[in-house]
């Protein structure tokens, strides 16, 4: 079976499949207008210039969410905004997005082309002294090797009231446990897949760092992955599991036991089926 990760236009068209039919962005967006106004309205105060840094930013909806908020709670600063994206498709996606969007005169966009660990590495060699006060990190440290030393660098460039946004599968829901009882048959080695917030906020409370979580829950419609041949329904399998044509390559028996699993932990709501997905964010503190 192929890693749907290795073949990344087809990657994004299932994502793109998964937002559309799933309630993950507006939850997202949701928590943003709700939660995290007071939290913006917490971090450099008084100050002229707010330095924000996204790091996988995707097609930029939810950080230019959080840039418009900022806005509103800070109208008279200036905003560095550093953009870390290793995708040529989503940087271009991100700037369309901007161009057609008034009112951001008061952010300078910085694009950096690269992922985490490579921008990593490029900000030691600037030995800046640059301090964040807001960094989103959203969906993203699946794609790292190491996601505790990724977090860790990217909070020790906090300012003192800075603050890093983190979302990530909640551990406890029923996509997270599909990929740890599938992950040794199914997952793309050298990402980690199977990765959640139990993990990250075992690591926290390790170390003693201060942070706040919040559950964003999310259903994703599953209806048509029990319809053979429904071309909809492959790509959504084929999603969930990170293999292309998953139904067509995987064997008779992994088959049965995916769809027998999909089916236990799913809800049936109107006739559909519904999956979930929830996320669940965590403020972390410098």
């Amino acid at each position: 079976m192929q890693s749907l990760l290795d073949d990344y236009s087809e990657y994004l068209l299932n994502f793109e499949l998964l937002l559309a039919n799933s309630t993950e962005h507006q939850c997202m967006k949701d928590f943003i207008h709700t939660t995290l106004p007071d939290i913006l309205a917490s971090i450099g105060s008084g100050e002229s210039i707010l330095n924000v840094m996204g790091v996988g930013t995707g097609p930029g909806e939810i950080d230019l969410e959080i840039l418009k908020l900022l806005h509103e709670m800070h109208p008279d600063a200036k905003v560095e905004n550093e953009v870390v994206e290793p995708s040529d498709v989503m940087i271009k996606k991100h700037k369309a997005l901007l161009s057609k969007t008034p009112g951001l005169e008061y952010v300078n966009f910085t694009f950096n082309e690269m992922t985490a660990v490579e921008f990593e590495k490029e900000w030691k060699t600037r030995n800046s002294e640059k301090k964040m006060h807001f960094i989103s990190m959203i969906e993203m440290l699946y794609y790292v090797e190491d996601p505790e030393a990724t977090l860790s660098f990217y909070r020790s460039l906090l300012h003192k009231d800075g603050k890093v946004l983190l979302i990530l599968l909640a551990g406890e829901c029923a996509w997270a446990r599909l990929t740890e009882v599938f992950e040794d048959q199914m997952y793309k080695q050298g990402t980690v897949q199977n990765l959640t917030t139990s993990r990250l906020k075992c690591f926290l409370d390790s170390k003693k760092i201060p942070y706040k979580n919040y559950k964003l829950q999310s259903l994703l419609d599953i209806t048509e992955c029990f319809i053979p041949g429904d071309k909809k329904g492959d790509r959504l399998l084929d999603l969930l599991t990170e293999v292309i044509e998953f139904r067509k390559t995987a064997s008779p028996e992994q088959k049965e036991k995916v769809m027998k699993f999909l089916q236990l932990n799913s809800q049936t709501v109107n006739g559909r089926i519904l999956f979930d997905c929830s996320a669940e964010a965590l403020l972390i503190d410098a």
